[in-house]
């Protein structure tokens, strides 16, 4: 499946919209509520509850996990939950994939809005994980032996 941009973010907001504040936990809350309303829409065959269940796992994570790298301990370990978010996020892309091919939903208004937010959302936690790493590794540097 081609993905296109579409003008509405997954609050219906044009999401260049200048003042726009920028709430991670928010986008991530709108994120797994469409999962879930996209899971609702698929059938009761066994092979859609397959997918809605590895979906409803994968797509909701990043959620509970983008809570519990506010609590990181360390750098290090804020960095290891944000890669657990960007491994779920990479695994619900494959599952939007699948349910576009086969097809497993009509409802492709919201498979397309999850398929664009799901890319954005991997290339937020992308660039969070690599400014972290970038900031630690000059303080190492700035750092006397």
């Amino acid at each position: 499946m081609e993905r296109h941009q579409n003008p509405k973010d997954m609050n219906g907001q044009n999401p260049s919209r200048p003042n726009k504040e920028y709430d991670l936990e928010e986008r991530l809350l709108h994120y797994a509520a469409g999962i879930i309303r996209l899971t609702r829409s698929l059938e009761a065959s066994y092979a859609h509850r397959h997918v809605a269940n590895q979906l409803l796992r994968s797509g909701t994570a990043p959620l509970a996990n983008h809570g519990e790298a506010q609590a990181a301990e360390s750098d290090a370990d804020f960095v290891h939950k944000l890669k657990v978010s960007l491994k779920e996020l990479r695994e619900s892309h494959r599952w939007f994939k699948l349910i576009g091919m086969v097809p497993l939903t009509d409802r492709n208004d919201l498979l397309e809005l999850l398929l664009v937010e799901t890319d954005e959302l991997e290339r937020i936690f992308n660039r969070s994980i690599q400014t972290v790493q970038l900031r630690v590794a000059s303080a190492k540097r700035g750092k006397p032996s």
